[in-house]
C-alpha cells in the first residue's frame, strides 16, 4: 500500500486562488493537479487522465505551481539536452581543430590516437563509441569502407585459384 498524500492546506488555498484567476489552460492544470489529489483523493494516473497529460506531468505541475513558477510553455525549456555531456560543443570543436589539418593532409583519420587524446584529455577512460558518436555530432562520416582485409595476401588468391578445383572457377 502506497503512503497517504500529505497536501499542505496553504498550498490548497494557492491552487483555489490561482484556479479563479486563471487565464491560461496550464494555469487551471497546475491548479487542477493540486486541487484533484486533495479535494477528490484521486491518484496521479487519475489525476492525469482527467488532466488529459501524461502520469509524470501531474508532480511536474504541483511542483511547479510549490515554487510559485510561472506555468507556462517557456519552463520546458530544461526538458531534455544533453546532461551527461563530457564537454560542451565549443571545447569539443575546439579539440578537433588539430585533427581536421591531419584529416586533410593524410585523407583519413584513425580513431586509435583520437581516443587515447580525448581519455588525456578527460582524465579517464573513453569507450569508442564516445569518439566516433563525437565525430557524428560534428559531422565526420566514413567515406570508403575497406575493400579488403589488412593481411590478405594476392599471391596466395592466385596459387589457390590455380590450384582449386574447377568448380570454384568462375563461370
Amino acid at each position: 500500500m502506497s503512503r497517504p498524500r500529505r497536501i499542505d492546506p496553504k498550498l490548497v488555498a494557492k491552487a483555489q486562488a490561482v484556479l479563479a484567476q486563471a487565464t491560461d489552460v496550464n494555469e487551471l492544470r497546475a491548479a487542477q493537479a493540486i486541487l484533484l489529489p486533495a479535494l477528490a483523493h484521486t491518484t496521479l494516473e487519475e489525476t492525469a487522465v482527467l488532466l488529459g497529460v501524461g502520469r509524470a506531468t501531474v508532480p511536474r505541475l504541483q511542483q511547479r505551481l510549490r515554487q510559485g513558477v510561472k506555468v507556462g510553455r517557456s519552463s520546458r525549456k530544461r526538458w531534455g539536452g544533453r546532461r551527461r555531456a563530457l564537454m560542451t560543443l565549443e571545447e569539443e570543436k575546439a579539440f578537433l581543430a588539430p585533427w581536421v589539418e591531419q584529416a586533410r593532409t593524410a585523407g583519413v583519420l584513425v580513431v586509435s590516437p583520437l581516443r587515447a587524446a580525448l581519455a588525456e584529455k578527460l582524465g579517464r577512460k573513453v569507450a569508442p563509441s564516445v569518439v566516433y558518436r563525437l565525430l557524428a555530432r560534428h559531422g565526420w562520416r566514413r567515406v570508403a569502407p575497406d575493400t579488403h582485409h589488412p593481411k590478405h595476401d594476392p599471391v596466395a588468391q592466385a596459387a589457390w585459384k590455380k590450384n582449386s578445383r574447377t568448380r570454384w572457377q568462375p563461370c
